[in-house]
């Protein structure tokens, strides 16, 4: 099944700032609060809320309900959706790269013996 092209732009969008991601790679080990994810940047808890409500919009975290507190925890099928569509290309440029490596294979035979180098 191919993904969704406007869930790949959103995910796409939220992957390409600095901050969100270092907010994901904190989620990937458990949920946290926003005070908690605040914590190792030198910007308010607003500023901190803004981001997290990119990713909430791009799907990929979303936010529970737990007694007075509201974890934000993270949201995997985006993530899972980006990285198959990535993975057309890695196949692309895994293939490009055996076809360099029969090439220089043939190359290397037919050259003439004197040109080889130690």
């Amino acid at each position: 099944m191919q993904p969704n092209p406007n869930q790949l732009d959103l995910t796409f969008a939220a992957l390409a700032d600095p901050t969100r991601r270092a907010i994901l790679a904190r989620l990937a080990v458990g949920d946290a609060s926003v005070n908690e994810l605040a914590a190792p940047f030198e910007m308010s808890q607003p500023a901190i809320s803004k981001h997290i409500k990119v990713l909430e919009n791009a799907g990929l975290v979303s936010r529970g309900k737990d007694a007075q507190r509201r974890p934000v925890k993270i949201e995997a099928l985006p993530l899972a959706d980006a990285v198959g569509w990535l993975e057309n290309y890695r196949k692309f440029w895994e293939q490009s790269y055996q076809r360099l490596d029969t090439l220089l294979d043939e190359l290397q035979r037919f050259a003439p013996k004197g040109d080889k180098k130690n």
